[in-house]
């Protein structure tokens, strides 16, 4: 039996409350969470989860064994933080938390060159829009788009995020003219569900309010493909639209007011980072300045 990993995966369990997350987030099977429980169990020679075909919940003793495991592997985990830092060796793994557009368009390229600069580290980049627990899950970077509120976690400003309302040339000629942001309700529009549950950003609640859509999705390279494809009016980051933009497959049209910017920020928990995430956040910080 492999302890460590065993309590790995076990204490994913106990903060996840289920074995599907675990299996996600070490990307194994459920089959081979059950087995690194099942092993420690039979080691140790208690019950450490109860377990129903709906949910599992730590036993008593499984409550106990959760905070010593915590405690080893954040000392293992120091263990090794001083000594890369002595050594200077960037070396390990780091799992990142961003939003699908941001994460494709900006964020994937940068960590694809950081893994060439640093072939010690291994990177797990999740792209999503819902907003995971930082506290529950974990998770060394997350990226959030907006502002902030009262937390725990510590912020770093990279950029701020601009929207763009976009059509093709052949939409816009053969529809009536934008003038302003009250036209839109003459026109197709295209919208951006923000989550898997299929409700809208804020940014397209505010501009667009109720109302029936062309098409909508979460995702922003669909809608992007539909604005080319002559089905509407898009409104979307910059970042997503500007290749398109460059090609004249799309034009922004300058007569409708975008939101305003929303600031991203690079979160983590603690400011006595691991010498990998921080050299990561410092590659970050460095790529998008040069940009």
């Amino acid at each position: 039996m492999d302890k460590l990993t065993a309590m790995q995966v076990f204490s994913c369990v106990a903060e996840q409350g289920n074995y599907a997350a675990a299996a996600h987030q070490f990307n194994i099977s459920r089959t081979m969470v059950s087995k690194h429980i099942n092993q420690l169990e039979g080691y140790l020679g208690v019950k450490l989860i109860n377990r129903t075909t709906r949910q599992q919940a730590l036993s008593e003793s499984g409550h106990l064994y959760y905070l010593e495991c915590k405690s080893i592997l954040a000392a293992i985990s120091a263990a090794e933080n001083t000594l890369q830092s002595m050594t200077g060796t960037v070396s390990g793994s780091i799992k990142i938390n961003a939003p699908v557009s941001f994460g494709n368009a900006v964020l994937a390229p940068i960590v694809n060159r950081f893994l060439l600069a640093y072939p010690q580290v291994n990177v797990d980049l999740r792209l999503d829009n819902n907003l995971v627990d930082p506290m529950l899950d974990s998770v060394d970077l997350l990226v959030r788009i907006g502002e902030l509120s009262d937390s725990a976690l510590i912020g770093r400003h990279i950029m701020n995020y601009h929207m763009q309302f976009c059509a093709s040339t052949q939409y816009l000629a053969q529809h009536s003219e934008i003038r302003s942001n009250a036209d839109l309700r003459d026109h197709h529009c295209l919208g951006f569900s923000y989550s898997s549950n299929g409700s809208l950003s804020v940014a397209h609640q505010q501009i667009f309010g109720k109302r029936q859509f062309r098409l909508s999705s979460n995702s922003g390279v669909v809608l992007t493909q539909a604005a080319i494809d002559g089905l509407g009016v898009v409104l979307q980051p910059s970042i997503v639209v500007k290749e398109a933009i460059d090609a004249g497959l799309l034009v922004n049209i300058a007569s409708l007011t975008p939101p305003e910017a929303m600031p991203i920020h690079l979160l983590y928990k603690d400011k006595n980072l691991p010498l990998k995430t921080r050299s990561l956040i410092e590659y970050i910080v460095k790529q998008i300045f040069e940009q």
